[in-house]
């Protein structure tokens, strides 16, 4: 069963979407046959590369004040803490995010797709890091275990950049207006951070839907059963 999640750095939604997804999955018998592709997608396509504002002082500016955002931000940060995460949101950046779904791009090559999305979420949310930053990519890439040297290299090129655009286009074929989503097997789809239970009834839905359970009954020769409150006895010749 394949899951593909669109997602986006920058969204405290999708950290909070991924914790309640991994929490469903944990307790999903088939998780070992679950593959999860992260899909990239930014909610600010124009948002700098070299900023040093807020969240909080860019989201006053759309949503008219900070008394407002920082009431959002308590909201969001409640939330997160159910969800086990720890949220600084005043001191995230607001940053461009191509640059950290190239990374993550990278770090799917190597297998550790999964540990980059997670460290850079961390980074951006937790401690403020500056995840527009390629020095910064460079260290979060490298404290999961990839090669410093190739990350720079990469980031300084071109690499992926098709991949993460081609993520965005796949994303609108599906319909993504809005991040977290999660698509199961190209049928089902999840908009948001939807609470576990919801992760967990879908993913159960899938996976019997794809793996059907054939009954196969005696042909030879009756066999005992029992339906309800009454049991029958075969009746052998």
């Amino acid at each position: 069963m394949k899951v593909e999640i669109w997602s986006d750095v920058a969204c405290p939604w999708c950290y909070i979407g991924k914790r309640h997804f991994e929490s469903a999955l944990e307790q999903f018998p088939q998780r070992e046959q679950v593959e999860i592709v992260w899909r990239s997608y930014q909610l600010d396509p124009s948002a700098p590369k070299d900023s040093t504002q807020t969240s909080t002082e860019a989201l006053a500016k759309k949503f008219g004040g900070e008394e407002r955002v920082k009431m959002m931000h308590e909201r969001v940060t409640q939330v997160a803490a159910e969800a086990g995460l720890e949220y600084h949101l005043d001191k995230a950046i607001y940053d461009n995010t191509f640059d950290a779904h190239r990374l993550i791009h990278f770090a799917a090559h190597k297998n550790l797709q999964n540990e980059a999305k997670e460290r850079l979420l961390k980074a951006h949310f937790t401690e403020g890091a500056a995840v527009a930053n390629i020095n910064e990519l460079v260290r979060l890439g490298s404290e999961i275990g990839l090669d410093a040297d190739e990350v720079r290299a990469a980031l300084e090129s071109d690499t992926y950049v098709d991949e993460v655009k081609a993520d965005f286009q796949r994303g609108r074929m599906f319909g993504v207006q809005g991040v977290p989503f999660f698509a199961i097997d190209e049928k089902y789809g999840i908009s948001g951070a939807q609470p576990t239970e919801v992760f967990t009834e879908v993913l159960e839905k899938a996976w019997s839907e794809s793996h059907p359970l054939i009954s196969i009954s005696g042909s030879t020769q009756d066999a005992g059963i029992c339906e309800g409150d009454n049991c029958a006895i075969p009746q052998n010749d």
